[in-house]
């Protein structure tokens, strides 16, 4: 298995284990997101080298600000996001897009306004709805732009998912209820242990047919189910993503990620 330090190398060869991800490891938050900044830029210019759409599902808090300021910063985001890049999310609160708390409004701020994305491209739940109605719309506004595999799910060349402290990812939590890990839905309403409570997430389905996953796992009181999450019989919803995908990148600057994978 190999670590990383810096952003000097950025090869997303599989872990040879059980388990199929590849670790990245960084001294810090601030380095992390630049690196995460850098490998999505990455992505969008050889998209745009080949004529191709681009399709990414964004994360939420304050992980997603860092990455978010760390494109902004590049003197070549703007040519490589506003072409053909479409902008999905991983997960929304059930708010106004106007509130705190929401997911678009914080990508809105510190990306597509600084630079000046146009709305055509971006694809927000409408968390101001019912959560049953917003799940549906945003269901129905994936498969009208994406291609789907052989199980009907949409396929998204990138997803960008944080890590919580308790191994959730987007808004699938430990404790959700049976019938979210078996759905075939590619949003679904669920409700959080902390408010705002009423959530919409993307289903594991679309996690596990997605291109390329990248987790980002960052900040403090998450050592221990980052290690859960990267053991074969994990029991965290991260686990539960890991396990469903041939690779996933976990880029982190957790410490005791590098001994729990050596």
């Amino acid at each position: 298995m190999r670590n990383q330090s810096d952003q000097s190398d950025q090869s997303d060869t599989p872990h040879p284990s059980t388990m199929p991800y590849d670790l990245l490891r960084f001294p810090d938050p601030n380095s992390l997101a630049r690196a995460a900044a850098e490998r999505w830029l990455a992505k969008a210019a050889a998209a745009a080298e080949q004529g191709s759409a681009f399709s990414v599902a964004l994360l939420g808090g304050r992980t997603a600000g860092r990455l978010f300021a760390a494109v902004t910063a590049s003197p070549d985001a703007a040519r490589l996001l506003l072409g053909r890049v479409h902008f999905f999310w991983g997960d929304e609160r059930c708010v106004p897009p106007d509130h705190p708390e929401s997911n678009f409004g914080l990508a809105q701020r510190a990306l597509f306004q600084p630079l000046g994305v146009a709305p055509e491209q971006i694809h927000r739940l409408r968390g101001e709805q019912s959560p049953h109605l917003a799940a549906q719309a945003g269901e129905a506004e994936v498969r009208r732009f994406l291609p789907a595999n052989a199980d009907s799910q949409p396929v998204f060349d990138l997803i960008l998912l944080g890590m919580g402290e308790d191994g959730h990812v987007a808004s699938l939590f430990p404790d959700a209820p049976a019938e979210v890990a078996a759905s075939q839905a590619v949003y679904l309403p669920v409700v959080g242990p902390k408010p705002p409570f009423q959530r919409i997430t993307l289903g594991y389905g679309p996690l596990a047919a997605a291109r390329e996953v990248w987790v980002l796992a960052s900040g403090p009181g998450k050592e221990a189910p980052l290690r859960e999450s990267l053991q074969p019989q994990g029991r965290t919803p991260l686990a539960r993503v890991l396990r469903s995908r041939t690779a996933t990148v976990v880029l982190t600057d957790i410490a005791t990620a590098e001994r729990t994978a050596a």
